[in-house]
């Protein structure tokens, strides 16, 4: 009786989403002779595409989900463009001190949203009514910016870097936590005591994400907040910078700003 009684333990805990592992299938790495500093990867499902911040050249690259690149110029004349998004037909990418905005279907830019203050503009995230985030790294703030007019919303967050918006929450990570911000404010702590340096978010099941760290550290994060290191290619030298996903396919995009590639992941 004991004994069947360990055993149905062992079985209880060993099947349970604690002791859920994932891992990483690496599916193809572009090239490294086009992209310049790609700090950001953006998988958009209606091209069927992907478009990515070359920040060293100030250009978006327009790459297919092969990795191989439609269009090296698609938008130029950027100043280190980082975290961008799409929303109704417009682009929206963040430079150094003001938000740069393309018509996706002329490629051409249109206006500049600037944020008075801003230091290091980084992140950047659109929710469903067209509000746009982004992130001030070295001040440690975060903007919301409604009808082409930005205003401080979150401030105190040491390193603010990746921007997540779902239904009406934000998610936010600094440089080692990771919080969720209610439409009211309420600020939540998901998760913390990460190494420092976290980056990019993308949630790939419902209130499971995956973090990226730009020294090349990916972290699975469970509903728990308990967190599963996925990736560490910092002996490599790869970076792991503003990353993206498709959840149709469970495919991780990931820039590596030192090497100038992007990688392909299949999330598992």
């Amino acid at each position: 009786m004991k004994k069947l009684l360990i055993l149905a333990v062992v079985v209880l805990l060993t099947h349970s989403p604690l002791f859920a592992q994932h891992s990483l299938e690496k599916i193809w790495e572009s090239d490294s002779l086009t992209l310049k500093g790609p700090e950001s990867a953006l998988y958009d499902s209606k091209s069927n595409a992907l478009y990515i911040s070359s920040m060293a050249s100030g250009t978006v690259v327009k790459m297919g989900l092969d990795g191989k690149v439609i269009k090296n110029d698609w938008v130029t004349g950027l100043t280190a463009n980082k975290g961008s998004a799409l929303y109704n037909s417009l682009f929206y990418t963040a430079e150094t001190s003001a938000i740069a905005v393309i018509d996706v279907a002329t490629a051409k830019l249109i206006k500049r949203i600037p944020i008075e203050g801003a230091v290091m503009l980084n992140d950047l995230a659109v929710d469903s009514k067209g509000i746009v985030y982004v992130s001030d790294t070295r001040t440690g703030k975060v903007y919301r910016v409604e009808g082409d007019t930005p205003a401080l919303y979150l401030e105190n967050i040491p390193g603010a870097n990746g921007l997540l918006t779902v239904n009406s929450d934000l998610y936010v990570a600094g440089s080692t936590t990771f919080q969720k911000v209610s439409a009211n404010k309420e600020i939540t702590t998901i998760a913390d005591g990460f190494e420092s340096g976290l980056d990019g978010i993308v949630m790939v099941a419902k209130d499971e994400f995956v973090l990226s760290n730009y020294k090349g550290i990916l972290y699975y994060v469970n509903k728990d907040g308990t967190n599963q290191l996925l990736l560490d290619s910092r002996a490599n030298r790869i970076m792991a910078n503003d990353i993206s996903y498709d959840s149709k396919t469970r495919t991780l995009y990931v820039p590596s700003f030192g090497t100038n590639r992007i990688i392909a992941y299949k999330v598992k």
